[in-house]
């Protein structure tokens, strides 16, 4: 919903609220300071102002499209008002995603906070690349980011360089061959690393999906070509033929059900690093082998098989493979 004030100023209500939830260091949380989710629907009286008020910047993240997501939604509402402050907001968010980038390229999770497993570079839920994807737009103009200052826009390029680098440098290799990628890496080794106790040291195939579409839009360079071609090489060799995953509710509850369909092909959302074993991770950090033995609660609280996979190699990789006169 957008506003005109009789000033003539033109303001954008959700626009808006993302400036009051906006943290000094620039960017955006998934939380507020009592734990309660970030909701842009929520009205804001005194009672949640306050509480926007009391979250610090150890909050500031970039995991679950946090700050991604606000800097997207300011630069279409500075597009449709022209309100300054909306660019201002988006390009101090850009800042922050350039600040809180690693010298190697990486990104945490979260910045400043080092906690837990917060500090490592996170591919997980398309942490890193939601934040490079970003950074592309402002590079290139792209999506209506060609509003951003010319020095943000260098600085963006340089970032997107460093993070393909990241990229191509953690593409993990089994003998000495390019697979696919893990969910999070050591910051300062490299080397893959587990986050949550149900997230073990694994390849990630829904975050590598989205890594190998990100390098698609970056010019085809011979390190990029053979990273994608071994991607889409390992996700050929490890797709589940005849069996489809779906939610269903039963009793109010939502079931995750995987079950036998001709015709349907899914992945594993993680995969034995050396092995290329399907493998799920539990609450009390165990690793099982059959789908069927880890806890109920696991079982239905988190995605552990994907299909996106097929339209990455059915559609997207010949396109790419056209566009940039390239053989498979």
């Amino acid at each position: 919903m957008i506003l005109q004030l009789f000033s003539g100023q033109t303001k954008d209500t959700l626009a808006e609220k993302i400036l009051l939830y906006q943290l000094p260091i620039g960017g955006w949380g998934k939380q507020l300071e009592d734990k309660s989710v970030v909701d842009y629907k929520l009205p804001i009286d005194k009672n949640l102002l306050r509480k926007i008020k009391e979250t610090g910047d150890d909050h500031a993240t970039i995991d679950n499209q946090a700050t991604s997501r606000e800097i997207k939604a300011l630069i279409k509402a500075y597009n449709t008002t022209k309100n300054p402050a909306y660019l201002s907001a988006a390009e101090k968010g850009i800042k922050y995603l350039l600040l809180m980038q690693y010298k190697n390229g990486g990104f945490p999770q979260y910045y400043p906070n080092k906690g837990l497993y917060r500090k490592q570079i996170t591919y997980n839920d398309d942490a890193m690349i939601n934040a490079l994807t970003v950074l592309y737009y402002a590079a290139n103009g792209k999506n209506n980011f060609d509003v951003i200052n010319s020095e943000l826009r260098n600085k963006s390029q340089i970032a997107i360089n460093k993070g393909i680098d990241c990229i191509l440098r953690t593409q993990v290799l089994q003998k000495g061959i390019s697979t696919i990628w893990a969910d999070q890496y050591n910051e300062i080794t490299m080397k893959p690393e587990k986050a949550r106790a149900f997230e073990p040291i694994s390849l990630a195939s829904a975050e590598s999906v989205g890594i190998v579409r990100f390098l698609m839009l970056q010019p085809a360079t011979p390190e990029i070509e053979l990273a994608v071609k071994s991607a889409l090489k390992w996700f050929k060799a490890n797709k589940i033929e005849g069996y489809s995953y779906n939610v269903t509710k039963q009793n109010g509850k939502n079931l995750r059900v995987l079950k036998q369909e001709k015709n349907s092909v899914v992945w594993s959302r993680f995969y034995d690093i050396e092995t290329n074993v399907p493998i799920f991770g539990d609450r009390d950090g165990t690793v099982k082998y059959n789908y069927n033995d880890i806890s109920e609660e696991r079982r239905n609280g988190y995605s552990w098989y994907i299909d996106f996979a097929k339209k990455l190699i059915d559609v997207d990789y010949p396109k790419w493979l056209l566009e940039n006169n390239l053989k498979d």
